[in-house]
């Protein structure tokens, strides 16, 4: 079982009940290696923004981001997830 699925689960909740959990996955999905870049963002960012986001949650995306089998995972968890 994935170390960050716990906060996985947290993020499918909130993409499915903002209604975006399919364009999220199709975005991961075709950002390529535009998504390393936003996990070089997020690492440099992290001073400011894990003021008011959880540091655990951060790594998580930054994880996702930066490697590609963690987003083909994320976006099959999210395609996974149960529609509500």
């Amino acid at each position: 079982m994935n170390a960050d699925q716990h906060i996985w689960q947290v993020w499918a909740s909130y993409l499915q009940r903002w209604g975006v959990k399919d364009l999220a996955a199709q975005i991961l999905e075709a950002a390529g290696p535009l998504a390393v870049l936003g996990a070089q963002f997020i690492y440099i960012g992290q001073p400011w923004v894990g003021r008011s986001l959880s540091q655990n949650h951060l790594d998580a995306l930054a994880r996702v981001l930066e490697d590609r089998d963690y987003t083909r995972a994320f976006v099959d968890f999210l395609k996974e997830a149960p529609s509500q």
